[in-house]
């Protein structure tokens, strides 16, 4: 494999509604990030990827993008950005942006001139398709919820959208079309961006014709999921093959692609050398215990479970590419909360988890507030709640038969605003987030977990972040840590976590005891050194043994 200037990084996910405000208005703001780029360099963060903050109605918090060019007001200016990246440079690091393609939003100038003339130039950059009998094209479901089709005034067409009805889809056959995306990113890594992650690409193909592709109703809506016409719509590559080479490859950009259902033979074509990015995501174990018929029935995922995936994955990518690491972002719930059985999250967990994640083989993603062991809240209401996923999963829930208490009860564990409540800088009031109010509450625990508590406490969260991020670039293991070969240890052991990093000179091996309860386990081999451990004591026996406490993570040297 090729090494590249990102491999040794760190990246930081940041998103700016709920990261920190200067203004007063109850929403985060690029200066708002300018402020804390101090506090990420501490942390040891390379790579900042911004969530989206370009102009937006916020349908869809900022993924329904109005204007490609420019900032939305609620976040600042162009002029911020451009000192946002220029502060970021000083510091030797690298902001992305969120490159949204797959749509736009429905008050995007492309497609008000499209609603003009329905069969104009401008229809054609997005699917106006004549209905059937009456009725859309076909018969999938958005993302969202309800028809992926929705009506184009005063015609018989209708206009696709995957996501929300604001979020019309991109026609990704229009040549032209292409070239105006093209065009803007290529203005954007002329700014001074080393990159982008790129959102729900795998989208941007479609199966074609729409009629020929009506799926078997999944729900009593008598529609089918989006997700099905994936296997369908064959030729993505070319797509992708274009835009990596009309834009990424003249910039040595960084990319970090949302895929979802890749097949195991593509992913050398993804993230290879000659990949169509630098990397991608591992979601495997977000999507685990995914039910067809809605959150409610969702599958909650064990610790031998979340091994599993990650393992899974490892074996899958090999040396094929570099995989991006995540225990959560602005899509998923907290991760501590997810991956934690309940009643058993405290700081050691924590630590435990965030081993495990930078120590796989990849690119390690620390999502804002997961440095400091941000929970899910404990939401009393359905009126808290302001995710339109979520909304339409408790109708879902409700549909099925579930009590309004039910029906918020699962919908609140996979919540996207778990990730999106204000980031918890203190113990004050908003949890010194903003002056003004919120624009989404703030997690009543910040009296407990917030950044100024930990900063200076060598034993916090925030401090065991730090000696991660410092192990993947001290000079004696990097190579091993970034570069090693992964192999599982004692795969089949219920709630244990162990596996090899193997470098060309250093061999670590990572344990993890993924339960409250203590147990013993033989090592392979004679340690060396202790490298790091989220405990005080590390317990080797004499017959080379390791006790190992409740959660105890440790990475040897053997």
């Amino acid at each position: 494999m090729q090494k590249k200037w990102w491999h040794e990084k760190v990246a930081y996910q940041i998103y700016p509604k709920s990261f920190n405000d200067t203004t007063g208005n109850g929403i985060g703001d690029l200066r708002g990030i300018i402020e804390k780029l101090d506090y990420l360099k501490d942390l040891g963060a390379d790579i900042i990827w911004l969530s989206p903050c370009y102009c937006s109605p916020l349908a869809d918090q900022g993924y329904d993008i109005s204007d490609y060019y420019n900032i939305d007001p609620r976040f600042g200016t162009m002029d911020d950005m451009d000192e946002l990246i220029a502060e970021a440079k000083k510091r030797d690091m690298y902001i992305l942006m969120d490159l949204v393609v797959n749509h736009c939003s429905d008050e995007h100038e492309w497609f008000q001139k499209a609603l003009a003339d329905p069969t104009g130039k401008y229809a054609s950059y997005f699917y106006f398709e004549e209905g059937v009998d009456g009725h859309a094209p076909n018969n999938w479901r958005s993302y969202f919820g309800g028809s992926a089709w929705e009506p184009v005034p005063g015609t018989t067409k209708y206009y696709l959208h995957l996501f929300h009805k604001k979020q019309p889809d991109l026609n990704w056959e229009n040549e032209e079309l292409r070239e105006k995306i093209y065009e803007m990113i290529n203005w954007w890594l002329d700014k001074g961006l080393a990159g982008f992650r790129i959102d729900a690409i795998i989208n941007i193909k479609k199966a074609l014709p729409f009629t020929a592709y009506n799926y078997p109703a999944d729900r009593e809506d008598g529609m089918a999921a989006a997700t099905l016409m994936l296997k369908d719509a064959v030729g993505v590559g070319d797509f992708l093959t274009e835009m990596r080479d009309k834009t990424f490859a003249k910039y040595d950009a960084f990319t970090a692609g949302e895929v979802f259902n890749e097949k195991e033979e593509d992913i050398p074509n993804f993230i290879g050398d000659n990949g169509y990015f630098s990397t991608m995501y591992d979601f495997r174990s977000t999507i685990f215990g995914e039910s067809e018929k809605g959150w409610y029935d969702c599958k909650h995922i064990t610790p031998d479970d979340y091994k599993a995936c990650c393992f899974e994955t490892q074996k899958i990518i090999k040396e094929n590419g570099f995989i991006s690491t995540i225990i959560e972002n602005h899509d998923e719930p907290r991760g501590v909360s997810r991956y934690i059985p309940a009643g058993e999250a405290n700081d050691t967990c924590k630590k435990m988890l965030a081993t495990m994640q930078f120590m796989l083989r990849g690119l390690p993603f620390i999502y804002e507030g997961q440095e400091i062991g941000m929970e899910n809240v404990d939401f009393k209401s359905i009126d808290e709640i302001d995710d339109i996923s979520t909304l339409d999963e408790y109708q879902v829930a409700l549909n099925a038969g579930l009590s309004e208490a039910d029906a918020l009860e699962a919908v609140k564990y996979y919540s996207r605003d778990n990730a999106r409540t204000p980031f918890q800088w203190d113990d004050s009031e908003n949890a010194g987030f903003t002056t003004g109010k919120p624009w989404l509450k703030v997690n009543p625990n910040h009296t407990k977990i917030n950044a100024k508590s930990q900063i200076n406490d060598p034993d916090s969260v925030f401090s065991y972040y730090k000696k991660l991020t410092a192990l993947r670039k001290n000079p004696e293991y990097k190579d091993t840590v970034v570069y090693g070969t992964f192999e599982p240890y004692m795969e089949d052991e219920s709630r244990l976590m162990a596996f090899y990093r193997r470098g060309e000179e250093k061999t670590l091996l990572i344990i993890g005891n993924y339960q409250t309860q203590e147990r013993t386990i033989a090592l392979p081999a004679e340690c060396k050194k202790v490298v790091l451990s989220n405990s005080d004591k590390v317990d080797i026996t004499s017959d080379n043994k390791i006790n190992l406490s409740g959660y105890q993570a440790v990475i040897i040297e053997i």
